[in-house]
């Protein structure tokens, strides 16, 4: 599966860059996630329980961001494994570009799947995969402008 996007995100780069790097403001955005944690500057273990269409599963697995070049850039990749659901992994090219008092935050997200998830077809994954990141990004743009999630 392969996504990519842009989404304007109404805070400075430096704001996003700090959010996109503090676990407590992900594990609020990302939906599903139970858990999150640093393990150094650049892993992270997570816990994330999700459903797509009949299949259910809570994932858990790790990430690790290289290619930093703060503010502007990083690579994210991780792989989850969620027992008989199947397993996930993958990775994204994070962008931030300031526009204003404004970021474009621009992504380019490259995963597979196994397991019963690969089972559901490709269709029902991609429209799941553009809801959950939807979620995300709404919830992050309201964390950054001081709401809750």
């Amino acid at each position: 599966m392969d996504m990519s996007g842009e989404e304007r995100i109404a805070a400075p780069r430096e704001a996003v860059w700090a959010a996109l790097n503090d676990p407590e403001i992900l594990k609020a955005c990302i939906p599903g996630c139970q858990s999150l944690t640093m393990k150094s500057p650049t892993e992270l273990e997570a816990t994330v329980k999700i459903k797509i269409g009949p299949v259910s599963a809570t994932f858990n697995g790790e990430v690790t961001l290289s290619n930093l070049n703060p503010p502007e850039s990083y690579t994210i990749s991780g792989e989850g494994k969620g027992g008989i659901a199947g397993f996930a992994k993958g990775g994204a090219d994070v962008r931030l570009t300031e526009d204003g008092g404004e970021t474009i935050l621009a992504y380019d997200v490259k995963a597979q799947i196994g397991g019963k998830l690969a089972q559901l077809g490709s269709r029902l994954i991609d429209s799941t995969s553009k809801k959950l990141a939807a979620q995300f990004f709404s919830d992050l743009g309201a964390k950054l402008n001081g709401g809750a999630v």
